[in-house]
Order: structure tokens, then C-alpha cells, then sequence
């Protein structure tokens, strides 16, 4: 069945440069046309330095780009406000980031609502129900201190599906974890994006990761700044 709504993400003529110390402009993200259907799984290969994580900050509204366009589920991000950004993201993009971004002060459940707050509102039922889903039940009132690793990244996974986003981005997911948590982190990540109807789009040098998809693009391939 065709989708009629469009990619769930698009990227044109996307263009990020810094400046290096010696003063010159510095290319990181050049991406004339990249798609993702909705409901679509893809992993970009990147190694360090290759402008992964600029792309997914540019994509997820965090960093704003110097020239082209982002349209996430039908709606231009780089044509919002910041405070504009802001709300789409909580309301459409879920983020799995490689440090996980867990407030240490709070547990495994609060992480979960707060995410929440910045998008339909906080749902203690449903957020409990989401970290069950990931292996938590008996850890909702757990700090992240109290976590292992994985843990933690399970909590990550919970807090970035919370709102139900019709996009995740994922940046290295697996950098922190052993092989066997690798696995399991990303199969849960898969799984959980598959039940909720969410695009992926997740970026990793991971060998073993990558594998694990039926499409794999290289990100120097799309990212002149980086070939």
C-alpha cells in the first residue's frame, strides 16, 4: 500500500560548516537528497569524524543547519523557530543518544515522565507500561546510578519511544556496551520502533551492528563534506 503522507524524513541540500582553529571554514555536512520511508529501518555507516552526529543534531532540530531543508513526517524542522524545533521534537522524533543523557538525580520512571512533559503530557501508566515492555518493571525507581549499562540504555530506549515519534534517530547506540548487550540493545531498539510504527535511522561504525540490517547505506555516500 502506497503512503500517502510522504517520507517520514527528507533531507535536501543540507549544509553544515565550522571553523577550524586556524580559521577556515570547515565542511561537515553536505547531503543533497536523502529519504526514509515511514516505518523504514536504515543504518548509516560513519566512522568518527565523518559528520554523524552533526547530521542527526541538524535532523533532530537541535542544530540548526547553514543552508537546506529537513522534513520530518510532512513538516519542515529547519523552517521552525528554536522554541518551534523544541516542540516538534518532543512531539515526533525520538533520540537514542550514544551517552544515553539519563538526569542522574532522577529514576528510571521519572527519566521516562519527564520526557514525556515536553510532549503530550506525562502518562505514568503508559510510561510504566514502556519500561516493563523493555525489562524494567522492577526497576522504575531505580537512579541510573543504580543501573547497569545496559540498564540504562533500556532506559534510554524507553524515554526516546515515549511520545510515540514517528522518527528515531539513533547515534551509536551500542558504543557502550559489551557484544551481548550490543545485540540485545539493538534488537530492543528494532523491535520497540517496529511495534510503535517509527522510521529509524541509526548511525554506527559497529560492524556487528550493521549487520543486523537489510539496508545499509555509507554516510560518505550521501555526505559529500565526509567522502
Amino acid at each position: 500500500m502506497t503512503d500517502t503522507r510522504g517520507p517520514a524524513l527528507l533531507i535536501q541540500d543540507l549544509r553544515k560548516s565550522f571553523r577550524s582553529p586556524d580559521g577556515e571554514m570547515t565542511p561537515i555536512v553536505d547531503v543533497p537528497e536523502f529519504a526514509l520511508a515511514h516505518g523504514e529501518q536504515i543504518a548509516l555507516r560513519g566512522m568518527s569524524g565523518s559528520g554523524k552526529t552533526t547530521l542527526l543534531n541538524m535532523v533532530a532540530g537541535i542544530l540548526a543547519p547553514d543552508a537546506g531543508r529537513v522534513v520530518v513526517a510532512g513538516r519542515e524542522i529547519t523552517a521552525l523557530t528554536e522554541s518551534g524545533r523544541d516542540r516538534m521534537r518532543a512531539e515526533t522524533i525520538g533520540y537514542v543518544f550514544q551517552t544515553f543523557n539519563l538526569l542522574q538525580g532522577f529514576s528510571a520512571l521519572e527519566n521516562v515522565l519527564l520526557g514525556m512533559t515536553f510532549g503530550k503530557g506525562a502518562d505514568r501508566p503508559a510510561a510504566t507500561q514502556l519500561l516493563e515492555r523493555v525489562g524494567l518493571g522492577a526497576r522504575l525507581h531505580h537512579k541510573p546510578r543504580q543501573l547497569s549499562v545496559g540498564q540504562q540504555q533500556r532506559v534510554a530506549v524507553a524515554r526516546a519511544l515515549a511520545n510515540r515519534p514517528q522518527l528515531v534517530l539513533a547515534d551509536e547506540p551500542t558504543g557502550n556496551l559489551d557484544p551481548r548487550h550490543a545485540r540485545e540493545a539493538l534488537a530492543l531498539i528494532r523491535d520497540v520502533c517496529r511495534e510503535n510504527g517509527a522510521a529509524l535511522l541509526l548511525v554506527t561504525h559497529d560492524s556487528e551492528a550493521l549487520a543486523q540490517f537489510e539496508r545499509v547505506d555509507e554516510l560518505a555516500h550521501i555526505n559529500r563534506a565526509a567522502a
